[in-house]
């Protein structure tokens, strides 16, 4: 569904920025510098893309004061131009939401608000406490007790365990699956049965925040004595799987595959790349960025930026040669010392001979 068109005029207005252009012309979508019509309204973020730039048809690009210099077409200048870009998107793209009501194959045993929807096939468990304007996708599971804040939107066959809670205007994306049991055994190592594992109930819940989204098949496992917590505004890409007890901090965003194992804290405003892979127990600063397939073993204490891997080989070889690289720095200082005082005696060696 796509709303009216907006003059530039009225996007300004809307969401700030400068004008240079006919603020008349009217958008009504979004499109790529490439592809970008007459009617609708592109963005330049990367320097790299400015040559294309000089041949767009767009009616409009949203630019940043650098490069707005000599734009061929109209301009909306302001400081982030994806961000506002992202937003002009919104605006130009509503969500369409079903009409609200039950569906005739809907298994309910909770009193719903009017204002929500329920495709088929859905099962709502008893004591669940349903948010105004909740729509649940077709085929959802939502356990006894589970609490969804008001305008949450479940997409098809997401499973939402007992017990657990979610906040207001989240979005969980098909398959999903929320407080299944974490990952928790214990080892017996004596006796006729020795090596047999004994499962440790997992009893505390998933907490998850306000304005969070969950991409498809992803999985959140519920605290084993504690709770999972997942803050406000977190976001997940598609695939991920996080431990029991693990806490992810406000504003986090973490991309396709991650796995966090239990009890690892992620702190606020962090991001991780595809295939990252944090252990258990470990804690990551605010304002962290891990880079795609990296290896996290040790605690985090700082912001920044961290990187790295390193290949399989046994355990123990391994931990030596970590050991190792932890040292190169110093190493390397202690060589080029050695290259100096080497040096310091080449020189007095041929100084003695003359």
């Amino acid at each position: 569904m796509v709303a009216s068109a907006l003059t530039l005029d009225e996007i300004v207005a809307r969401f700030g920025g400068e004008l240079i252009g006919d603020g008349a012309r009217l958008i009504h979508q979004v499109a790529t510098l490439d592809r970008a019509g007459q009617g609708e309204i592109s963005f330049l973020a990367n320097p790299k893309y400015r040559e294309k730039l000089g041949a767009t048809r767009a009616g409009a690009v949203i630019l940043s004061p650098e490069a707005a210099v000599g734009s061929p077409v109209a301009c909306i200048v302001c400081a982030n131009p994806y961000l506002y870009f992202a937003r002009v998107a919104q605006c130009l793209n509503p969500a369409a939401l079903p009409a609200s009501g039950i569906h005739p194959t809907a298994t309910v045993e909770a009193a719903l608000p009017e204002s929500v929807s329920v495709a088929a096939g859905v099962y709502i468990g008893p004591q669940a406490r349903i948010g105004e304007r909740v729509s649940i996708g077709a085929g959802c599971i939502i356990g006894a007790g589970v609490e969804l804040g008001a305008g949450t939107l479940l997409h098809a066959n997401v499973t939402i365990y007992g017990g657990c809670k979610i906040g207001a205007r989240a979005i969980i994306h098909s398959g999903a699956i929320i407080g299944a049991d974490g990952f928790g055994f214990a080892r017996e190592l004596e006796g006729k049965n020795s090596g047999t594992w004994h499962k440790i109930p997992q009893i505390g819940r998933v907490l998850i925040g306000d304005d969070v989204e969950i991409g498809a098949n992803t999985t959140i496992d519920r605290g084993a004595l504690d709770d999972t917590v997942i803050e406000d505004g977190v976001k997940f890409d598609n695939q991920i799987q996080v431990g029991h007890n693990v806490r992810i901090g406000a504003h986090s965003a973490l991309a396709g595959c991650v796995g966090i194992a239990g009890s690892a804290t992620l702190g606020r405003r962090c991001t991780v790349g595809g295939g990252a892979i944090i252990l258990g127990h470990l804690r990551i600063a605010d304002d962290v960025n891990i880079s795609a397939g990296t290896l996290v073993a040790k605690t985090i204490s700082r912001a920044g930026s961290y990187t790295g891997a390193v290949p399989f080989m046994e355990h123990a070889a391994w931990l030596k040669n970590f050991a190792r690289l932890r040292q190169l720095d110093a190493m390397a200082a202690k060589i080029r010392a050695l290259e100096a005082e080497v040096e310091k005696l080449v020189i007095t060696q041929s100084e003695e001979k003359l």
